[in-house]
Order: structure tokens, then sequence, then C-alpha cells
């Protein structure tokens, strides 16, 4: 039986399909349709059938990951969703935090909410941060707010009461009456969704779980419908933030979950890919059509966070959503091959608009009008207009030269060939300012790093990036133009929960640890269930992880909680744990200061005995389509000079282990490879490449 992997994205959905010993066969890529997802990942399985010749019903596993989440909270084109919360707070969503993201900007506009003040209702209540209820739950109120939730034609509710995160009894019994009373409502609890502390954070999770959560149950249902009546009867898994699998029900429930989904796996390919060589550090590229996506991989594994920001201004902390959800680290900015160049006021500008897959770029032939990256990248020579996805796509270079033209050239009187450099250049610049936001300012210091570069347009600008960093290598690995699909035939199933309880850590005190106990009890049991029963050949692996801080400070360090039950030493290994962190993170630690814990974290993770031990991709890649590209092809390299012959080739053209010396274009059916002049490539045995990264010179 065959695994099957499907990333359907802004522009591009991409596919990939093994066998179970997680050999790869075959890839794919087509354009995707925005308003209509599924359209495309069907449209997607049917060239790859044509292409390697398989039946879905001799798929035994279909992976999703889709951006149908983070599309609906950025286009802001869900439905009505409505809130309900404790009467005092109805503005909790809309004041948001009061630290400003940036402090000298007079116009600053806060984040926007996901729902209107006319559709949050409030209900008299009130628990204490310890969880003892100080009013009881106003039922009386209950008609009244369903009625104005009718009124508005609101299909789904928010719940989020204060403090429910401590109890959750009063958020319970109004999921309870709203379900006997509107049961076509869908209705996300806050003490379900996001059981932590911070109000704002935790209305905006739970506001965003609910506003896309029928986006997301349509998308789904109508996918697996669709696959069935194909002929598909194995198991469907969706991809997660934090890398982990899912079952739909469980992506159904919590859709929150699955915001990052595609981005997540691409890392996470990036992530088994460090592992196999043996590589402590990582800066992971994926560049598509629409944005670009830089993450790290620290000692084999992806960097994950706990908290998650969507929507947010120029690289800018605090300026989008928070979402209180375990996320691949990630910083996303909107540079792809899509991203719409206009010169503005006797300047460039490229990004963040994008056209998209429809009607895409000029070259695409769709309809597009307005001059993007790829248009400027095919005039610089570094695409094939007839070799464009496999030859299945045809480029018209002459209209996206015209419209370069039109839309850069004249306006800041240049000629063709420098405006389409000016907007290369731009779109570098803008990813390499947020390459250096992900490392230098995150206290990684790039020249220790490899960069794993992959996505459609990625391989093509990570030569650049990785010199202007002084990032020493570049691996550009097999099926790189559809990584994200790969990655996901390495993900394993995995739930994550997690909960506030704070605790002001006491050495050697008995009380404490039955407390810890208590709370990872609590966790086990909320994790049973969600991630089915474990498969012969496969074990279930538990991780505990909390976030502590020294009394009296805002904000937590991650420290390790070991397995087994807690004892009287649990509390004085953590504190010796978080001082440890602390001066790793800050260079000193205060050993005279008490510790207290805040949010506890419990993972499960369903493991494959052979998962580390196979490479997802064959030792010898056979290319999908055999015709060559041109030997030879003119590029312009440089901000001077003209265009000057280059050699093109292909992947498997390449022997393996020769070096090559830049400059060079490598091409594959899904993507290009730029080797810059000074650089030196190699072909791996399993059909990586290997750049070794030189100077200007």
């Amino acid at each position: 039986m065959l695994k099957l992997a499907v990333d359907t994205g802004g522009t591009f959905t991409d596919l990939a399909i093994a066998n179970p010993d997680g050999g790869a066969l075959g890839f794919w890529k087509t354009l995707s349709d925005a308003k209509a997802p599924g359209k495309s990942v069907l449209a997607g399985v049917e060239g790859l059938q044509r292409s390697c010749d398989f039946a879905l019903s001799d798929v035994s596993q279909v992976i999703v990951a889709t951006t149908v989440a983070t599309n609906a909270i950025l286009e802001r084109s869900g439905g009505p969703v409505g809130l309900i919360t404790t009467r005092g707070f109805r503005d909790v969503a809309i004041i948001g935090r009061g630290k400003r993201h940036d402090t000298y900007d007079l116009l600053l506009s806060k984040p926007k909410p996901l729902t209107e003040r006319r559709y949050i209702a409030q209900i008299s209540e009130r628990m204490s941060h310890t969880g003892e209820v100080l009013e009881r739950l106003g039922v009386e109120e209950l008609p009244q707010i369903l009625s104005m939730i009718r009124h508005f034609g609101i299909q789904s509710v928010a719940v989020c009461l204060l403090h429910a995160y401590a109890n959750p009894a009063h958020e319970e019994w109004i999921g309870q009456w709203l379900s006997e009373h509107a049961p076509d409502l869908d209705v996300s609890l806050s003490s379900d969704v996001s059981p932590r502390h911070r109000e704002y954070e935790r209305v905006c999770t739970t506001l965003a779980n609910a506003y896309v959560r029928p986006t997301v149950r349509r998308f789904l249902d109508d996918l697996s419908h669709s696959l069935t009546e194909r002929g598909f009867a194995g198991e469907m898994l969706v991809m997660q933030s934090d890398g982990g699998l899912i079952a739909p029900d469980v992506a159904a429930r919590y859709p929150v979950r699955i915001i990052e989904s595609g981005p997540a796996a691409g890392v996470l390919m990036c992530a088994q890919l460090a592992q196999q060589r043996g590589l402590a550090r990582a800066l992971t590229f994926d560049m598509g059509g629409t944005t670009a996506k830089l993450g790290a991989v620290q000692d084999g594994e992806p960097a994950v966070t706990t908290t998650f920001e969507v929507d947010g201004v120029n690289l800018r902390q605090w300026s989008g959503l928070p979402l209180n959800i375990s996320a691949v680290e990630l910083i996303e900015i909107g540079a792809g091959g899509g991203s719409i160049a206009a010169a503005r006021l006797g300047t460039l500008e490229v990004g963040p608009k994008s056209a998209g897959a429809d009607p895409g770029p000029v070259a695409y032939r769709r309809g597009g009008t307005q001059t993007t990256l790829t248009d400027a990248n095919l005039a610089l020579g570094y695409l094939d207009p007839d070799h464009f996805a496999g030859g299945r796509m045809g480029l018209d270079e002459v209209a996206a030269r015209e419209a370069i033209r039109r839309d850069v050239a004249e306006p800041l009187n240049l000629d063709v060939d420098a405006a389409a450099w000016g907007v290369h250049t731009v779109a570098n610049a803008s990813m390499e300012r947020a390459m250096r936001s992900m490392s230098i300012e995150r206290g990684r210091d790039p020249r220790d790093y490899v960069l794993i570069a992959f996505g459609g347009a990625g391989p093509l600008h990570a030569t650049t990036l990785a010199r202007a960093l002084g990032i020493p290598q570049v691996i550009v690995p097999y099926g790189a133009g559809v990584g994200s699909a790969v990655g996901l035939l390495a993900a394993n199933s995995k739930f994550t929960v997690s909960v506030t309880r704070t605790l002001l850590l006491a050495s050697g005190d008995a009380a404490q640890a039955q407390e810890m106990a208590l709370i990872f009890s609590d966790l086990e049991q909320r994790c049973q269930g969600q991630l089915g029963a474990v498969q012969p050949g496969e074990k279930l692996i538990w991780r505990r992880h909390a976030y502590g801080r020294y009394r009296g400070q805002g904000f937590q360090l991650r420290i390790e909680v070991p397995l087994g039950a807690p004892s009287r030493q649990s509390a004085s290994d953590l504190i010796e744990r978080f001082h440890r962190a602390y001066h790793d993170t800050y260079g000193y630690a205060r050993a005279d200061e008490r510790i207290e814990v805040t949010d506890w974290f419990l993972t499960a993770e369903v493991v494959r005995d052979e998962s580390h031990d196979t490479p997802v991709v064959p030792t010898r890649p056979t290319p999908m389509n055999t015709r060559h590209a041109p030997a030879m092809r003119k590029v312009r390299l440089s901000r001077t000079g003209d265009a000057q012959l280059c050699r093109v080739v292909r992947r498997d053209e390449l022997v393996e282990q020769e070096v090559v010396f830049g400059p060079l274009l490598v091409v594959d059916d899904e993507t290009t490879v730029l080797v810059l002049a000074g650089d030196a490539v190699t072909r791996e045995a399993g059909g990586d490449l290997v750049i070794t990264v030189g100077d200007d010179e």
C-alpha cells in the first residue's frame, strides 16, 4: 500500500507518493484554487496518477497540510463569529494589549479582531484565578444571548469566561446548554481549546478556532468524500502547526492547531534531513508562490514555540493576533514568486501582496496584469519558459518583459533588464532581513548553520541569501520543489495538551509533588483518545515540559520535566533546570530568587520504529519528465554587465560526488537551483544538492 502526501497552499498544491518504507515514487505540482482548494487537491491527485500509474485504492494513508485556516484569517473570509464572555470583559478582544508594537508610529493600527463588538455577548458569572466560584452563572440570560446569535446569522460561537482555565464548570454548562438548544451551532470553549492564563491570548485563540471551524470542517469533509468516491478506503490524517498528525475529526474540532500546517511539514522535512546528516544546526528557507517562511532546526529537532502570532506587521512582535498553540517557530513574509512589484513615489516595492494562482504572474497567461517576482526571474533568464513545472506550463517571456517595462522600468527610468534585476534584489533584501530576524536577532550565528532551501522558488534565491549572511553551505534536498509534501511523509501522529496551574516551587514539598502528579494525570486523560490506537510496529512516546519564571517576572522560559511519578525531589530538579536555562539564555541566574511554574505541557507521539532508519527519498531518483532543458542560457547574474551564457543541467545529469562550479542552473520539474560564480555544487547519492558557498568573486 502507498502513502500520499498533499500540501495545498496559496499558489501551488504539492503532492508526493511513497512506498510504505518511505521511498518516494513521484512528485506533482499544480496550481491552487483559492476558492475551492479541494478541487486543486483532486486535480493534483489525477496528475500524479497519470505520472506514477497508481489507483487510490492502493493508497493506505492520505496526509494533508493546508493553508485553508490561515487564508481564512488573513483574508477575513470567514462568516460572523460570536463571543460569549464574562460581564465586564466584553472589550478584551477589541482593546488587546496595552503594549505598542511600534512605539513611534503615530498612525499605528492594532490587529483587527476576528469578531465585531456587536457579536459579543456578556453573561453574569465570576471565577477567581484559583477556580473558586465568586458569582453563579446567569443561566437565565442564555435564551436572550441565543436570540442575539440567531439575529446576526452566526454559525460559530466562542465561549471565553474569566479564569475558565482554573475551573471550566461555567463554560462547560454553557456548551452543554447550546448543544441542546442550538445543535447546529459550532461552539468552541476556551477551557477546551486553550486552558491557559493571559486573557487576551486565550480570547484570540478561542475566537480563531471558532472563526475557521466551519471552513476547515467543510474542506475536510468535502475532500474525504471526494477521495472516497474515487476509491480511497484508507486513513486520512492532517498536519498540525507543531509538525504532528491528527485525525480529521480532531482537526475539525481544533482547527486553530493547523494554522501553520504546510510550513510545519517543510521544517519537519529539514529536521529529518539534519538528523540523517548529523547536522546540529540548520536554518530552513521555504519560498513558494505567495510567501517565504524561515525556520530553524536545533539538535535535529524543529524549534517550537507555544505562542504564535498570525497576521503580523513588518516582523514586529506583538503586531499580530496571538494564538496559544504549539507551532514550529517560523517567520513568514509576503515574498514569493507571485509577489507584486510596482514603482511608488520613485521607489520599488515588491510584495507583500501576491497575484497568487488566479490570475497569477503575467507570464502564466492566466489573465494576470501586474508584474511579479516570477516575471522578473523569467526576464533575467533564471526560468526556462518551455520547461516550467516540468514543461506542463509554458511561460510568456514577451508579456512578462512588457509588464516590467510598464510597471517598473518606465516609472523609474530604467531599462527592462535593470528593472527586473531591481525586483529580484528587493525581494532578496526582504528575505535577508527576515533571515537575520530568525537567526542573529534570536541568538543564532548564521555562520554556524547550514541553510536548507526548498519550495518552488526557494532554491533560486538561497545561495544569494546564504552569501549575504555568511552561511557556508546550502542543501537543496531531492524533491525540494514539493518539500512540504515530502515532509508530510516523515510525520508522526502527535497531540499536545496544556494547562495553567501556578506553583511556587519549594524543595522537598510532598504536597507539591502530589499536585504535579494530578496536573499530569489530568493532561494524560485529555490526550487519551485523540491519537487513536497504537498499531503494531509503533510505540507511544510521552514528553513533558513546563514554563517557569522568577517570581514577579512577566514572561517564562521552557524547562523539560522528566517522566515518571513526581517526588519530593521533583521541585528541586525543576529549580536547577530553570536556573540553568535562564543562565543559558541571559548569561546569568539568580539563585536567591524563588521560581514559579505557570504552564504545564504534555505531548503524546506515536513513533514508528523504522521512521529514523529509512530515508524519505530513494537513493537513485528518477525524474518524472525526461525532456532536457537547453544546455546553455543567457542569464543576468550581477547588477552591472550584460547577461552571460550560463550552463543549465537537470539534477539527474550531475555525476554523483563530482564537484561542479558555478555559475550554473540546476533544474527539476518542480524548482530551479541557482549556483553562483564562486560556489561549488555536488549531487549526493540520494539526489540532494550540497552547495559550498563562495565569495562575491
